[in-house]
């Protein structure tokens, strides 16, 4: 319930539940759609349903102190869009356990950027959820951008400088942790990530649906 909470708060997501001893129910809606069920919703039943895989898989404790749930080791799938390089961007990332089970994913609306900063973006988001909220040692990132993955090894230069403040932080960011290897893979193997990517946009297009109709 704790872990459902705190993702519910970063999601912005307020559901109605209860709880009678061993059993919790929940019921998910949309406010602003007439409490309706939506995309926003059975996005945020994965995001509990990959909360719970987390407190049955072998390789997850309790810290009783700070209620983290502790992942010594991840995987971390990362992806931006822009449709319109520039234009309306996201960046979605999934983090997984080494047994390849789902612990937490998200996609995120950045507003008008391009792509090469939603994906960065992207990286950005998935290491601080891999350390704050699973206090992650190694991580094992992989993501389609040929560009990000190179220039985080130092085999790519960055030549555009609007890549240079978020670059830093995603370098600074790795220095938090033990290791952080990264490798590029197509993009077929990282639809989970991209999935979040598109549903943060889709769910943005929506929403301005909705206020425009509204006014």
């Amino acid at each position: 319930m704790q872990r459902v909470a705190d993702a519910a708060e970063q999601a912005s997501h307020h559901p109605r539940w209860q709880n009678e001893w061993n059993i919790v129910d929940i019921w998910l809606n949309t406010h602003d759609h007439g409490m309706q069920i939506t995309d926003r919703d059975r996005s945020f039943a994965q995001t509990i349903d990959s909360l719970v895989e987390v407190g049955s898989v072998g390789n997850v404790t309790e810290n009783d102190d700070k209620k983290t749930t502790i992942l010594t080791e991840v995987q971390l799938y990362a992806d931006g869009g822009s449709r319109g390089n520039p234009g309306p961007s996201a960046s979605g990332y999934v983090l997984l356990n080494m047994d390849d089970q789902v612990v937490y994913s998200e996609g995120e609306y950045l507003g008008v950027t391009t792509n090469n900063q939603a994906e960065y973006q992207a990286l950005k988001l998935g290491l601080e959820r891999a350390l704050h909220n699973f206090q992650a040692r190694d991580v094992h990132v992989y993501m389609d951008s040929m560009l990000v993955v190179n220039q985080m090894k130092n085999i790519f230069k960055i030549k555009n400088r609007d890549l240079w403040p978020i670059h830093n932080a995603c370098v600074e960011l790795v220095k938090k942790f033990h290791k952080v290897s990264f490798d590029h893979v197509p993009r077929e193997l990282n639809k989970l990530a991209d999935t979040e990517v598109n549903r943060a946009l889709d769910d943005e297009l929506a929403h301005k649906k909705e206020q425009n109709k509204a006014s």
